[in-house]
């Protein structure tokens, strides 16, 4: 074949290609078509495939056979019990016939703002009709119906189907929700308020029973333990008087040096006494004789004295006017012991405890 030939058949398989452009068109499975001539509809193609048209004469319009949403913004609508509310919602719709939307709307821009606006209407009418808590709680879902229902009645001359209405939010204006959260606020605090003075009147009412009980068992324990202290100082004189009751003599004795012993401290050793003082008669006697009164015949500081008496017993009648050793007499004056230290037991008495 001559290069002429291969010319030729290239342009016809060209020319071919091009006319089948522009004759052949796709629809696809998530479109649909209308075929327009000179701007008229010719036909509405639904299907998936390849079709055709007249090249030059005829053109194509496709339309998603998908669920479309329009989404409105937010709006103030006022509610029956005169609450102002801020309402978002959103509508998804269906293209049920491109040749009715193409001659009302055109195209999906325009159809978002249509059905926007009859979505807003219907929010309104809908929503002013109800109070506060059935559009917040109690009736959302039968409101929603009842505005998809309205807006469905309304867009069915544009050949779309309404699926859904649905409303995302509903909160009250920001200068509401101020005045709100600061009520709430204000309550939470007052609540918090009574929980405390609650919780403290219990605190204090605790605290004074825990009081009056420590001060019961204080004073019964004090009482408890005086009682006891009592009994312990008596057995202890009832032993002192046994032990000491068996010699007079030593009990004398025992009680003059513990007389000396708090008399006479370091320091301090002055002392005011009459010669024939019984306080240091240890010192001029072993035995613990008294010295003779100045005056006295000869001897008579040799006399035995008398017998001591025992101690808790009565005094004897026949002992005379000689004290017992130790024993304090009118005659001797005031006890040494006293004068020396004014908290020691004079010499011959029971201890104190």
């Amino acid at each position: 074949m001559s290069r002429t030939v291969w010319t030729t058949v290239l342009v016809v398989l060209g020319l071919a290609a091009f006319v089948a452009y522009l004759t052949l068109f796709t629809v696809s499975q998530t479109q649909q078509a209308l075929v327009l001539e000179f701007g008229k509809p010719k036909r509405v193609i639904t299907g998936p495939g390849l079709k055709w048209k007249i090249p030059f004469i005829q053109n194509v319009e496709f339309f998603d056979k998908r669920i479309l949403d329009v989404d409105t913004a937010s709006q103030e609508v006022i509610a029956s019990d005169k609450k102002r509310l801020v309402v978002d919602a959103f509508a998804r719709y269906r293209i049920t016939d491109p040749l009715q939307f193409f001659q009302s709307l055109r195209d999906e821009r325009i159809a978002s703002a249509r059905i926007g606006a009859i979505l807003e209407a219907s929010l309104r009418r809908v929503l002013g009709g109800a109070s506060f808590l059935a559009v917040v709680r109690d009736k959302r879902e039968d409101l929603m119906r009842t505005i998809g229902g309205q807006v469905n009645q309304e867009a069915s001359p544009f050949g779309v189907k309404i699926v859904d209405v649905r409303i995302k939010r509903v909160d009250l204006p920001e200068a509401n929700m101020q005045a709100i959260y600061r009520r709430m606020q204000t309550e939470r605090q007052r609540e918090a308020s009574e929980f405390r003075a609650e919780g403290e009147g219990a605190a204090r009412r605790i605290r004074g029973t825990a009081d009056r009980e420590v001060t019961v068992l204080k004073a019964n324990a004090t009482g408890e333990s005086e009682r006891i202290r009592g009994a312990g100082d008596g057995e202890r004189n009832r032993i002192f008087a046994e032990a000491f009751g068996q010699d007079p003599d030593f009990f004398a004795f025992y009680r003059s040096m513990q007389a000396y012993v708090g008399a006479l401290k370091a320091g301090d050793t002055r002392l005011l006494l009459s010669p024939d003082s019984q306080f240091f008669q240890y010192f001029n006697d072993s035995a613990g004789t008294p010295a003779a009164p100045a005056g006295s015949a000869p001897g008579a500081g040799s006399t035995a004295p008398a017998p001591v008496p025992q101690p808790g017993s009565p005094p004897d009648a026949g002992a005379g006017d000689v004290p017992p050793q130790g024993a304090w007499s009118p005659e001797a004056g005031a006890t040494p012991e006293r004068e020396a230290a004014a908290d020691d037991p004079a010499p011959g008495e029971t201890p104190s405890p």
